[in-house]
């Protein structure tokens, strides 16, 4: 990356060397978050208990809910401003920016002031139990207030990753997740705030780190490439049209999972804070696996955009490949881990003894789980780098629509198996992605598509 500007030409150097180089900043970054993730289940495990896990779950996964509507909109300008800079088109980046900017502040409004609206019903509707509603409730609201922010950081976030800058958002997490922690060991620990002091210490920390990374930005506004003047949040009509079109369904892809993976919960909720304490431990651990995983989609789309950009297929291959082999070997790894030692890793979160039977049960299918990230990684990073929107969207229903809940009740209900159905039918449905990326890769028509760019 040059002294001048935050931009870094991906189309060029060794694939792998590259593809390594670029993913290390967001292989930290995530290996922060989630340890951040982890700790704060631990802390409210421990200081709150299996009530508390279920409250706390609950509420994130309805938090998440629109979160992932606002990482569909980012993951689109990622997108656009990667194959931008492939082409090296720095007008189309700036006038993207701005729009992609204008653009997540609306959504960030509307999801905002729905969430407020709708946070009772939702709570209902995936059947919280009773003794955790209160928590739950109080955790949700807190989250929201916290929204826009969220979105606005995540925003920034992406924007630097399509630009091939992949250390600033690794700093800004950094922050953002040892503030959180730090937090939420003061607030829940000798403040004794409960879950509305674990749901302030990550509003609070994500709200500052927003801050800390727009002054940053702002005062290297040259080196960014964006001016942050007002006229230059402008939405331009055919910028936000691009954005639009590929945001949306990615939008709906991780909504439909989203939903999947909520409606899925409903039926464990309703077995009972144990279950559910389970279902959020297990979802956390599980979480483990995205460290590299989703480093490496997540670093490969924008390699893959500027390759397919400027043509360069036989890259954008090596990019796929590679994904996928370091994937493959970190998920095997942290499998083995998680079958040989099931209790100890529960038991870190909660020593309730019923979950500690249920993490034995839970081990094996959170193998499967961690294989079937593995599996998407290098899909993800091919559909959604080269912006075939409406195949990232019909893949995200396959997903969470059909397969998930389908198999989930099959397993859950019709076959009898109860929780382990419910956790077995969405560990297969993570399978998709793969399924469908590779079929879609050898069908060959992926390399006559015209890029974003060229359609704006």
């Amino acid at each position: 990356m040059s002294k001048e500007t935050l931009s870094r030409d991906l189309t060029v150097g060794k694939p792998f060397a590259q593809l390594v180089t670029f993913s290390i900043p967001f292989v930290i970054s995530n290996l922060l978050q989630q340890a951040y993730s982890l700790a704060d289940m631990a802390i409210v495990g421990q200081f709150i208990g299996s009530k508390g896990l279920a409250a706390a779950n609950a509420g994130s996964e309805i938090a998440m809910f629109y979160l992932f509507l606002c990482m569909g909109f980012s993951a689109a300008g990622q997108i656009i401003i990667a194959q931008n800079v492939g082409v090296g088109n720095t007008r189309g980046v700036s006038r993207t920016i701005g729009t992609l900017f204008s653009i997540q502040a609306i959504i960030g409004l509307i999801c905002c002031t729905t969430a407020f609206i709708l946070c009772d019903g939702f709570l209902d509707l995936i059947n919280v139990p009773e003794e955790a509603m209160a928590d739950a409730r109080i955790y949700s609201l807190v989250l929201y207030a916290g929204m826009i922010p969220v979105f606005g950081y995540n925003t920034i976030s992406a924007i630097l990753r399509g630009m091939g800058d992949s250390k600033h958002p690794m700093i800004f997490i950094a922050f953002s997740a040892s503030l959180n922690v730090v937090l939420d060991l003061l607030f829940v620990g000798p403040l004794k705030m409960g879950c509305f002091g674990a749901a302030l210490a990550t509003s609070l920390s994500q709200t500052i780190a927003f801050i800390v990374s727009t002054i940053f930005l702002i005062r290297r506004k040259e080196a960014f490439g964006f001016d942050f003047k007002l006229r230059s949040f402008a939405v331009d009509k055919a910028i936000a049209k691009s954005i639009l079109s590929l945001g949306t369904p990615l939008t709906l892809q991780n909504a439909a999972i989203s939903l999947s993976i909520i409606y899925v919960n409903s039926y464990i909720n309703a077995m009972g804070v144990a279950a559910a304490a389970a279902t959020a431990v297990g979802s956390k651990v599980t979480l483990l696996a995205t460290i590299c995983t989703q480093a490496f989609y997540t670093a490969g789309s924008s390699i893959v955009a500027q390759n397919f950009a400027a043509g360069k297929h036989k890259r954008v291959t090596q990019t796929i490949v590679y994904t996928g082999i370091i994937s493959i070997a970190y998920c095997g790894i942290i499998s083995i881990i998680l079958v040989l030692f099931p209790e100890f890793i529960f038991g870190i979160f909660d020593r309730n003894p019923e979950v500690l039977a249920l993490s034995h049960v839970y081990a094996p299918i959170g193998a499967i789980n961690f294989m079937g990230f593995a599996s998407r990684a290098p899909a993800i990073c091919f559909i959604n780098g080269i912006g075939n929107s409406k195949l990232a969207f019909a893949t995200g229903v396959a997903d969470g629509i059909v397969a998930r809940i389908s198999l989930s009740l099959l397993f859950g209900i019709t076959m009898g198996m109860g929780i382990r159905g419910f956790w077995m039918g969405s560990a297969i449905a993570g399978y998709m992605f793969a399924v469908v990326g590779l079929v879609y890769y050898f069908m060959g028509t992926w390399r006559h598509r015209k890029t974003l760019v060229a359609e704006q």
